[in-house]
């Protein structure tokens, strides 16, 4: 059972309850990425039971007409095992989703997978169009993978990345990050053709973000995290594109553990959630 203080970051255990969970912030006008926790399998029976969990989770959003997707992490379809594994069950997801009508989203994971989950979402670009993929601001390479991304269909994702990469090929300061993240979203707005996703808590790069869309008129949505500016999501909703990423599943303590320690105010949402006042 998922505790009080990690329930408002989480859509439940069950694909029942992250249905729901979305059916009920489509009532908001909010769509909903859902994302079944999973990550760094080393069994091919877990990466091929999170395979077929995904599909029917993709079948339950077509049968209940909903305003949703589907995010789905690398290692969870078996990158650690090998390459062709992932891809296998990668494109099982990306098949199924085609035949549903329902988008799928490829996460970025720490950096030793970047390559590997570009190479596959250029690939699914090419043969299926209808997929996105993650990008991490943090980086240093981001500048030059946006500029490869750019020609493509398909979505990109760009956030200001969760994990801790090595000094050498990331970005270490907070002001740092944010610099390359309104320098990357004034890239995509001037090149993306298919879309910009603008991952981000932050109200001046969402208020970029919508100066950028009236200067070069390119199509973008806002995507922030469920349990994160929850007041703001619906408030956000009734003017732009806005998308809650919303996680579930039994998985659920590495994830939460990373949101809480990604930074200071994350910690406050979790406490808020239990704490009076």
């Amino acid at each position: 059972m998922i505790p009080p203080f990690a329930r408002s970051f989480l859509a439940g255990e069950t694909p029942a309850e992250a249905v729901a969970h979305a059916t009920e912030l489509n009532n908001d006008n909010i769509g909903v990425i859902l994302n079944l926790l999973g990550e760094h399998y080393h069994d091919r029976r877990a990466a091929a039971a999170d395979t077929r969990a995904y599909c029917r989770l993709i079948e339950d959003i077509d049968r209940a007409d909903l305003r949703a997707c589907v995010s789905v992490k690398p290692t969870q379809l078996g990158l650690e095992i090998s390459e062709d594994c992932f891809r296998e069950h990668l494109e099982h997801i990306v098949a199924c989703g085609e035949d549903h009508g329902v988008f799928v989203w490829l996460d970025m994971e720490d950096h030793e997978t970047t390559d590997a989950t570009l190479d596959a979402f250029e690939h699914h670009a090419r043969e299926h169009g209808d997929v996105g993929v993650c990008i991490q601001a943090n980086l240093r390479r981001t500048g030059d993978d946006l500029e490869r991304l750019a020609p493509l269909p398909g979505k990109v994702r760009l956030v200001k990345g969760a994990y801790d990469p090595p000094a050498d090929i990331a970005y270490q300061s907070r002001e740092r990050i944010a610099e390359a993240m309104r320098t990357h979203i004034g890239f995509m707005f001037r090149e993306f053709e298919d879309g910009v996703a603008v991952g981000s808590h932050d109200p001046d790069l969402v208020t970029l973000a919508a100066d950028l869309h009236e200067t070069h008129g390119t199509p973008y949505e806002i995507q922030m995290l469920m349990g994160v500016r929850t007041g703001a999501q619906r408030d956000l909703a009734a003017h732009h594109e806005m998308w809650q990423y919303a996680p579930y599943g039994e998985r659920w303590l590495s994830y939460f553990y990373r949101r809480v320690t990604e930074n200071v105010e994350n910690a406050r949402f979790a406490a808020r959630a239990v704490l009076p006042g």
